[in-house]
């Protein structure tokens, strides 16, 4: 079922995120975890970009962005490494969510979240949007703690990988753009 490749300080962190459950967070945190589930939310996003954004570079690298993270995350990155989720290796841990049956390593919400809202942020027509979904996508990340089926490390590691997504779909999207002489001017 998985490698268990932890540090002890990550079993540490996810019991003290355990001591904070209380019904009112839990239904909170259940809700802003379940905005990452399948990207969903984020795609949703990026699809309303397409229909309202002036700049179609901001929904572009939000897309590009995503499907890294797909590739990236889900299908090399989970299946190479095999790491079994914390609620596969301490199942009396009561979960608030479905058991998910993918690896643990990295995190899939906080990757296509970080790709998504980094890409938004990059964009300075756009930067008060992409700071809110930086701060939704940060609650994302944090959430999949609170109801312990990712570690810190897997945690941390999608949300550098979304980042990474979102600069480098960036940087693509500015240069197909910059070929095709559709540069729009950023700041207007």
């Amino acid at each position: 079922m998985g490698r268990e490749i932890f540090f002890p300080w990550e079993f540490d962190v996810l019991y003290w995120f355990q001591g904070l459950h209380n019904p009112v967070l839990d239904k909170i945190m259940v809700a802003i975890t379940s905005l990452g589930n399948a990207g969903i939310f984020w795609i949703i996003v990026t699809v309303l970009m397409f229909i309202f954004c002036k700049d179609k570079r901001v929904a572009w690298t939000s897309l590009l962005s995503l499907l890294f993270s797909v590739l990236v995350i889900n299908l090399v990155l989970k299946n190479a490494v095999g790491r079994a989720r914390p609620c596969w290796i301490d199942s009396s841990v009561k979960l608030l969510v479905k058991n998910p049956k993918d690896y643990s390593f990295p995190s899939g919400h906080s990757s296509a979240s970080f790709a998504s809202a980094v890409s938004i942020l990059q964009y300075a027509r756009y930067r008060k949007q992409g700071i809110a979904a930086v701060i939704l996508a940060a609650m994302i990340a944090v959430s999949r703690m609170y109801v312990f089926v990712h570690f810190p490390t897997d945690v941390f590691t999608g949300v550098i990988l979304g980042i990474i997504e979102a600069l480098v779909a960036g940087i693509i999207i500015r240069k197909v753009y910059e070929k095709r002489g559709k540069v729009i001017d950023a700041q207007a």
